[in-house]
């Protein structure tokens, strides 16, 4: 078997568990991996890519959002589109991974809309997570629908030691009384996740309510999010990183799930809930209607009256009584990590000759 081809994924970040699940068998199949973090060292590391090399950028932000000032924007902006046609020019092709709308953190506006499209029309296919993806961005691009390519965000199946924490042991370390309805949020916090409107739900909530809140908090300090914990309402906090030997112990403590997320288009969140069987609440978009609105484990919450609809869904104690563990099964099965992992592996043989190489 000859070298498969090198692939240079940006931004690429060792931790990152996506990344690490997506690239499972195409590392097992002898691909090399090469990355980058900033826009310097993206322009650098294309100039290495030949032919049978593969280019992969995955989340946009750091390309011209972190620029000095508008006109930074657009000269980051110039050189990383030369740059993409030149390394295509020489054989290199190009994969985008669309994980969000537009950037949360956005500056410059106009410039990312255009990084968008100028991504889109190079690149030889658009990946995306969720079926719906290319209607959710039509007002920011314009997706040609012969290079749009699903292949879904994995579950954590294998990945995570699901069955290893006893629910009433984690539920004993979070002093959890039986009683207590355990109302769990973990991930980073920041200020388009909604984190607000689920405390403002929680303590709305008649009845024994526990809020667990676990993550980095990020554009606002730890001491704003807890004050905006109301006087009677039973909060856990943890505003860390959960290391993910701990994973385990917050999910099965928990009874539900909440996502308050004013903006969303994809979320490993709610596929790291449904590997550990935890029901999970979203807010009611179309798009998210369309990939999850046949889960019994999901429901959905009125988004144009967040706090109040989030309170109403935690007080029906029922929502969720009828769920199994055959329903959260049938959703992990299909999108197992080493199921995902060869789609990605055999997206690449597709576009670098990879293929050819092992026979």
């Amino acid at each position: 078997m000859k070298n498969a081809g090198s692939v240079l994924v940006f931004p690429t970040w060792p931790e990152n568990p996506y990344l690490n699940l997506l690239e499972l068998s195409a590392r097992a199949a002898g691909y090399r991996f090469a990355g980058a973090t900033t826009h310097s060292e993206l322009l650098r590391e294309l100039r290495r890519l030949r032919g049978g090399d593969v280019a992969h950028v995955h989340w946009t932000t750091p390309l011209v959002q972190e620029a000095a000032d508008d006109a930074d924007a657009g000269e980051r902006l110039l050189a990383l589109l030369d740059a993409l046609r030149a390394a295509r020019r020489r054989g290199a092709r190009l994969i985008w991974t669309i994980h969000n709308r537009l950037p949360h953190e956005l500056r410059f506006r106009e410039r990312e809309i255009a990084l968008y499209q100028g991504l889109a029309d190079l690149a030889d296919v658009v990946h995306v997570m969720a079926p719906d993806t290319a209607r959710v961005v039509s007002d920011v691009v314009a997706l040609d629908p012969r290079k749009v390519r699903v292949i879904p965000h994995p579950s954590y199946e294998g990945i995570y030691d699901v069955g290893g924490v006893d629910r009433e042991a984690a539920r004993v370390a979070f002093d959890l009384a039986p009683q207590e309805r355990a109302v769990l949020f973990l991930g980073q916090i920041r200020p388009y996740k909604g984190v607000d409107a689920l405390i403002e739900a929680a303590a709305a909530t008649d009845g024994d309510i526990a809020l667990l809140l676990a993550g980095v908090v990020k554009e606002q300090s730890a001491d704003d999010v807890a004050a905006l914990i109301p006087d009677g309402l039973r909060a856990i906090t943890h505003f860390s990183f959960v290391p993910d030997g701990d994973l385990a112990r917050w999910f099965r403590a928990s009874d539900v799930a909440v996502f308050p997320y004013r903006a969303i288009l994809n979320s490993g969140s709610v596929h790291l809930a449904a590997t550990f069987r935890l029901p999970v609440v979203l807010p009611d978009e179309p798009h998210l209607r369309e990939q999850f609105g046949g889960e019994p484990w999901v429901a959905f919450f009125d988004t144009a009256r967040p706090a109040q609809s989030i309170a109403e869904l935690l007080a029906d104690r029922d929502l969720f009584e009828a769920v199994t563990e055959a329903d959260f099964a049938a959703f992990t099965a299909p999108i197992s990590p080493w199921r995902t992992a060869r789609a990605y592996r055999a997206l690449l043989d597709e576009l670098s000759g990879g293929g050819e190489r092992a026979r």
